[in-house]
């Protein structure tokens, strides 16, 4: 059976996004390197044209990416303090919801679902954890359906991708928009598949003004293409030189 015959058998799916307005701090950190890069990136596709400087540009993209979930993520010497406005807004959304609903979080970044995994253990709030290197997954998903007691469960994006059923789950939360949104989708289908009996919402979490919105923008003209092209590789995805000014603008 497709897809789209076994949704008409299950309940409503809402998708959503929770727009995060950064604090003055975290807005300087981002802009800061936003602007050095965009700098440093049209001297490199100066010297190398811009296919040559592809790398440099993902690089750029990936690190502007990390401010807006946290400041705390950019590699560094220099301490850029811990600030997230993503982290605030998604305790929050968590602490709101634990009591009757089970919860997903996903992020492509594995520190960011460290960072999250402290923060619940201060809050007392249990929960199940799953990575690249995590090798008892199955038991873990487990215990995430079956016990009462742990009502969250974060999961990196590659990890989760494909394979899990986590139909206890009824609430999902996306802390990090990517290029291709069937990996979304495939994240946010771990719970909404047969087995599940209550409405699925998911969250896409998205910083104002930032690059993020950029790449949901660039999602969007995208959607049909994804939809029929169902792959969770990383994107080769080339950008020309009216795009680098855009993102980085």
């Amino acid at each position: 059976r497709t897809k789209e015959q076994v949704a008409t058998e299950l309940p409503e799916k809402t998708e959503s996004i929770i727009f995060c307005e950064m604090e003055k701090e975290q807005r300087k950190v981002y802009d800061t390197f936003k602007n050095q890069y965009r700098d440093y990136l049209l001297n490199k596709i100066d010297e190398n044209g811009v296919e040559k400087s592809q790398m440099y540009i993902l690089d750029g993209l990936t690190k502007l990416r990390q401010i807006c979930n946290s400041t705390a993520l950019i590699p560094s010497e220099e301490d850029f303090g811990k600030y997230s406005v993503k982290l605030e807004t998604l305790i929050e959304n968590i602490k709101e919801k634990t009591g009757n609903h089970k919860i997903l979080v996903f992020s492509q970044f594995v520190k960011m679902l460290q960072i999250v995994k402290t923060r619940l253990e201060e809050e007392h709030i249990h929960y199940e954890y799953l990575d690249g290197q995590t090798t008892n997954r199955q038991e873990r998903v487990e215990n995430f359906q079956n016990n009462s007691a742990v009502r969250v469960f974060l999961i990196s994006l590659k990890a989760g991708g494909t394979g899990l059923n986590l139909t206890e789950a009824d609430y999902v939360f996306i802390i990090d928009p990517w290029w291709n949104p069937a990996v979304e989708n495939q994240a946010i289908d771990r719970c909404y598949r047969i087995g599940q009996t209550k409405k699925v919402m998911a969250y896409r979490m998205i910083c104002k003004d930032t690059i993020e919105e950029k790449i949901v923008s660039l999602q969007q003209k995208k959607k049909n293409v994804a939809s029929s092209i169902i792959s969770i590789d990383d994107e080769k995805k080339s950008f020309d030189i009216n795009e680098v000014k855009e993102l980085f603008k």
